[in-house]
């Protein structure tokens, strides 16, 4: 597939761009620093520019086939930045209907599961990550309202361990006892959910 992989610098992204790559997909990443993907030489297309531009992210999604977006505010937040998600899903959306791209898949935050009791991500997120809840509440409201064939991946605390291939995943909630998950195995579903169907316009809770 032709994916356009969306905070390809980060933690996550840089994840999904190495397991895409490896899964012989045509990865173009849109980011505003280059540096962090030299490393990948020519195997992946690398376009410099705004995410917060809809105009740019339609050039730039001309001829995709699907979205995965791992873009995320860095902590701590600043106030600049606590619309930051809100800003990015409005312009995405808005490029996406230009470019006639409608599959996208985005990570978000467990923190929106309110119905999580082991951990209580929700309460967990309004004591000490307000503004995060917030501004990824505004993000999912607008990316649910778009029309667009989304899926809302929403994992708890991420880490740097290996891919287990081992997760859990749930539609709608956080599976039981999901307090962490590999950065590696959330690119390894955001992946497999762009590829496919079975998880269009589905929020979706994983964890190992």
């Amino acid at each position: 597939m032709k994916l356009l992989i969306l905070g390809a610098t980060g933690a996550t992204g840089l994840q999904v761009v190495t397991q895409a790559v490896e899964r012989g997909h045509t990865v173009t990443a849109f980011v505003r620093n280059t540096g962090p993907l030299e490393t990948f030489g020519d195997r992946i297309t690398v376009v410099r520019g705004n995410l917060l531009d809809p105009a740019e992210l339609a050039g730039a999604l001309t001829g995709q086939e699907a979205v995965l977006s791992a873009f995320g505010p860095r902590l701590p937040i600043s106030k600049a930045d606590a619309d930051l998600l809100q800003r990015f899903a409005v312009a995405l959306t808005r490029g996406m209907q230009k470019a006639g791209v409608r599959r996208v898949v985005i990570e978000s935050t467990a923190f929106l599961f309110k119905d999580a009791i082991f951990p209580p991500a929700y309460l967990f997120g309004r004591l000490f990550f307000p503004v995060v809840l917030r501004d990824a509440g505004e993000m999912e409201s607008i990316v649910a309202k778009s029309g667009l064939d989304w899926t809302l991946v929403r994992p708890p605390q991420l880490t740097n361990k290996p891919a287990t291939g081992k997760y859990r995943t749930t539609i709608g909630h956080l599976p039981p006892f999901g307090f962490n998950i590999a950065r590696a195995d959330v690119a390894d579903f955001m992946i497999k959910a762009g590829e496919n169907h079975a998880s269009i316009q589905k929020i979706v809770g994983l964890a190992n």
